[in-house]
């Protein structure tokens, strides 16, 4: 099985930073995209930001010039650096991966269990 695990997450005044990081472990063949998502209370979940295995990244008006979204092939890693925050950035960060183990050939999303972000004003 495939997991993922997210970490970073905290407490933060508004303007400033954290940065996220997100791990897929098990039995993996590769990786294709993977994307981070946030769910405040009593909203849908959406999208934040992704990256193609090959580096390509998009990002929501929302987000765009502040959250920077990287990966790390070799580490089965994928990060989110969040700066100049504002407290309608607080939500439960999640990460999700379309993932190939080895001995199947199709590609299917793992979600991670999230890391909560707390922006204080």
């Amino acid at each position: 099985q495939v997991q993922l695990v997210e970490s970073g997450g905290g407490l933060v005044q508004a303007g400033g930073s954290l940065r996220l990081s997100c791990t897929a472990s098990g039995s993996i063949f590769s990786i294709n995209a993977m994307a981070w998502y946030r769910q405040a209370p009593g909203k849908q979940r959406e999208l934040v930001a992704t990256i193609s295995s090959g580096g390509s990244t998009n990002y929501p008006d929302s987000v765009k010039g502040r959250f920077i979204i990287s990966r790390d092939n070799a580490k089965n890693t994928v990060y989110l650096q969040m700066n100049s925050l504002k407290p309608e950035d607080t939500a439960v960060y999640y990460c999700n991966a379309d993932v190939r183990q080895f001995s199947v050939i199709m590609y299917k999303t793992y979600w991670g269990k999230g890391t909560l972000v707390t922006v204080s004003s």
